[in-house]
């Protein structure tokens, strides 16, 4: 597995990046690691089911994304086990899913789920960054949860999500410029 991968970013707006990557399941698959809490820990964060236009949970834990005993980085873990309460926006199921980011203090993410054959092209786009962290973090980071999405649907697992983290960060600050 090439974990410094980068998935294709774009910065699309002042506040807004796109990134995309194809992965090998079906859409209703990569639709249900998206909705349901207990598969999205396994790549990005738990906390209660997308189950509909809606509120629902994000709790930070960062735990479960490595395959190896990693601890959390020192800047990182003031943030373990925060609940960020979301909102669903848009949700049509297996096709898109939209949600407010961070209470909806950092904007609005968009997943778009796009068939290829036997496997599906996510398109994420998010817009309405406010933090100081910008892009780059924001861009790694979403590089990083990508990257282990697209691991464990080809039947693998990034070994330690911070040190792909680290690696992401770097490179989407080269590709943004940022």
């Amino acid at each position: 597995m090439a974990e410094t991968a980068l998935a294709p970013i774009q910065q699309i707006a002042p506040d807004a990046i796109r990134l995309e990557r194809l992965l090998d399941a079906s859409p209703e698959t990569v639709w249900r690691y998206l909705t349901v809490a207990e598969l999205r820990e396994q790549w990005f964060m738990g906390g209660t089911d997308a189950t509909g236009v809606g509120e629902f949970d994000l709790i930070v834990d960062h735990d479960k994304l490595s395959s190896d005993d990693v601890p959390y980085p020192a800047q990182n873990e003031c943030y373990k086990g925060s609940v960020w309460h979301e909102e669903v926006t848009r949700f049509d199921p297996p096709r898109l899913l939209e949600t407010t980011f961070q209470g909806g203090k950092n904007g609005i993410v968009t997943y778009e789920l796009v068939p290829e054959g036997e496997r599906t092209r996510l398109v994420l786009t998010h817009r309405g960054i406010a933090s100081d962290t910008g892009f780059q973090s924001f861009g790694g980071g979403w590089n990083s949860h990508m990257t282990v999405l697209q691991e464990l649907l080809a039947g693998r697992r990034v070994r330690n999500f911070w040190e792909l983290h680290a690696q992401s960060n770097e490179a989407v600050r080269k590709a943004l410029g940022a």
